[in-house]
Order: structure tokens, then sequence, then C-alpha cells
């Protein structure tokens, strides 16, 4: 029960509201649990949102988990939180704005065990969820995407070029924390909330995705990789504009970052 208080506390620092009403009484009752819940932080993302919910939810019943997506909306100005509804995700109206600020919101109201993260422009195929859950069941704490390992299709936010700054960030963080993972940016990760609790992450922009694998590491986290795809986004906008994609980050934005967790 104080658990449980800290994360309301948590939350209405945030000024986060539920945008639908009828999913909040499960939200705060052990009436049905899950095994994990997927968030998706979302800014306009009507054109793609729909994909991600559904190949999330698509997961969760091919692999006969008992799962949530919950996507923080930090803002929408189209149809992405009726969308979002609509095939049968929880939504948040997170009003502090940021990457990093609507994903602590979600995780903040995600009721299951094991936590999937991943962006709302259907980038990463929601349908390896199922791999994620294995590894955190295997005992890890983390499960990165690896987008190297994986793959990245033609198109899928230009191409290998724009990731020279991720590599040496990768490179920077195994040096400091000897973490030993080789995709240090994907937005696509799992881990457990038992871990997550423990961290105090506060980033609300981009950052969040980088100063969660530094504290993890700085606390000994058992932390593991899984080779994953990177396809083109959909959103079908400029996507300057959004609250997803860590790997949007230059190596310039990320390095203060970098050093102040890593002397940490």
């Amino acid at each position: 029960m104080k658990s449980w208080t800290m994360r309301v506390m948590m939350s209405s620092r945030m000024k986060t509201t539920l945008a639908s009403e009828g999913a909040l009484p499960d939200s705060v009752g052990a009436t049905h649990p899950v095994d994990v819940s997927v968030v998706i932080p979302c800014l306009n993302e009507a054109n793609s949102l729909a994909h991600c919910v559904d190949k999330a939810m698509g997961a969760f019943r091919k692999a006969g988990l008992t799962g949530e997506v919950i996507v923080a909306d930090n803002g929408s100005a189209d149809a992405s939180i009726q969308i979002a509804e609509e095939h049968g995700a929880r939504v948040l109206r997170v009003s502090e704005r940021g990457y990093g600020a609507a994903l602590r919101a979600g995780i903040i109201a995600a009721r299951g065990p094991f936590i999937i993260m991943g962006d709302a422009d259907d980038s990463y195929d929601f349908t390896d969820v199922p791999r994620f859950v294995e590894k955190l069941r295997e005992g890890f704490d983390v499960v990165m995407g690896n987008r190297f390992r994986g793959g990245i299709k033609p198109g899928a936010r230009g191409s290998l070029h724009k990731y020279f700054g991720n590599l040496s960030l990768t490179a920077l963080l195994n040096l400091f924390s000897h973490v030993g993972i080789g995709d240090s940016y994907c937005g696509m990760r799992g881990f457990t909330r038992a871990l997550y609790d423990r961290l105090d992450v506060r980033s609300a922009g981009m950052e969040f995705a980088f100063e969660m694998i530094i504290k993890s590491a700085q606390i000994g986290a058992r932390i593991t990789e899984i080779p994953i795809l990177l396809w083109p986004e959909k959103r079908g906008r400029d996507g300057s504009s959004g609250v997803n994609d860590p790997s949007s980050r230059t190596d310039a934005d990320l390095q203060p970052v970098a050093s102040t967790f890593c002397r940490g």
C-alpha cells in the first residue's frame, strides 16, 4: 500500500490525468493483475499509433500474457487519444512536456511487474514484447534492444551515419560503467518495476533513456540485450516536435549528461 501511495503522489506532482476515466478502477486495484505493461509516449502520432497498440495487444494474446498498453499523451492535437482508446489502450494526459516526462508518468501508472517502453511511430516492433518478457523472467533487470545487431531497415531514420554519436557515447558508457551494451540510445527496452523504483530517473527530455541505463549500471543491475529491427517510421509528420526517439539527440547534447552520471 505504501508503494502505491508513493506512486499516486508522484503522479499527482507530474500533473498527469487519465483521459479515459473508465480505466481508473483497474489502475488502482489488484482485481485484474497484469504480467506486463507496455508504455508508449505519444505526441500527434495518429498515423502510426494504432499499429503500435494492435501489435502489442496481439503479442499479449499470442504469448498468453496478461498485458496492458499505456499511451502517455503529451498534448496531441490530432486523433491520437481517440485512436489509442478505440484500440484498447489506457491513455494518460501528461501536461509536463518531454519524452522523459511522458515516460515517467506512464511508468508510474503501470500495473505490471515488467515494463516495456517503445516509440509511437511504429519504428519498433511491439510484437517483440514477449522476447523482452522472456529475458526479464530469466532474472535480468533491464533488457535493451540492439538495433545494430538486429538491423536497420532502409529508410529508417536515415542511415547508420546518424548513429555514430550513439556508438561513441555507448563506448563512453561502457568505459566508465562496464555495462557491456552496444546500443545505449535504443528507445525500446524492458525493465522490472522493482528496478525502476530504485533509480529515481528525473530527466524530462530525451536524456531519460541514457540516465536510466547509467543509473542501472551504477547500482549493479543485471543488463542484457536482444537484437531488434528498426523500421521506417509511419508518423508522416516532422518528427522534431515529437516526444519520441532518444537517438535523435546528438553526441554533443548528451555528453554533459554522460560525464555527470559516469562520474557519479
